[in-house]
């Protein structure tokens, strides 16, 4: 790896959490109603499966020099919105009353079609939604906030074969061309975070079997673990020593 060897460890660690807690849940879900779920969808609704990612970052948080109590990740998480009341972000820092960050975790395994298209659609509508928020004064007197999102794609067959795209009335741009869901998720990111949509994202990716032992591989250097933490812990500074 090219970065500090203790993130590599701490990334590593968070890829083994989230492959082991998939599997738990897959196994315990059901026991106590009696009711199963069948396929990926076991594991899927029992969530949690990122919660290494948070504790990573959480940790880290810490380490900068920020006292724990303003760093969310289960309760009072909620932000305001301009298109709805509220919405439940996965980890927020707030230092006396001013909203320093906010960042999505998110994972697809399976189903890649149409998870791709939620996924998308849900990163969009959520930047839109809070920096409309923002315009309006929601979270004044906050400087702009620091907006991350942080996906962790499974690695597999499916998510890396060339994907033809519907063209019944126009041409759809070209860098999507016969283009893999994994590849979709690394264009996707990108644009996000050069429209400025969000002020950095994080993509992943690991497979079922490697996974376990924490292995993980980074397609695009931009979106790599490395600088998002680097760029969300400067702005960590900035907030402790404004406050």
């Amino acid at each position: 790896m090219k970065f500090d060897p203790s993130l590599d460890e701490r990334l590593r660690a968070a890829v083994r959490d989230f492959w082991s807690t998939r599997e738990l849940q897959s196994t315990n879900q059901g026991k106590a109603s009696g009711a199963r779920d069948t396929g990926a969808r076991a594991a899927v609704t029992g969530g949690a499966q990122m919660n290494g990612f948070v504790s990573v970052i959480s940790d880290l948080l810490e380490e900068s020099g920020l006292d724990k109590p303003v760093i969310f990740t289960e309760r009072s998480v909620e932000l305001p919105g301009w298109y709805r009341p509220e919405k439940k972000w996965d980890l927020l820092v707030v230092v006396e009353g001013r909203l320093i960050a906010a960042i999505e975790f998110k994972s697809q395994v399976g189903s890649f079609g149409n998870n791709y298209n939620n996924r998308t659609e849900e990163a969009l509508g959520s930047a839109t939604d809070i920096w409309a928020a923002y315009r309006e004064g929601a979270f004044s007197p906050s400087a702009r906030p620091w907006l991350g999102y942080l996906m962790l794609l499974e690695k597999a067959p499916k998510s890396l074969a060339p994907v033809k795209s519907k063209e019944p009335h126009f041409k759809v741009f070209e860098e999507f061309r016969d283009t893999s869901y994994a590849k979709r998720y690394e264009i996707l990111l990108t644009k996000l975070v050069r429209e400025r949509l969000y002020d950095s994202a994080c993509f992943i990716m690991a497979d079922r079997v490697t996974g376990v032992e924490g292995a993980y591989e980074e397609p695009s250097s931009e979106l790599g673990f490395e600088p998002f933490i680097m760029s969300l812990m400067a702005r960590a500074i900035v907030s402790k020593s404004s406050s």
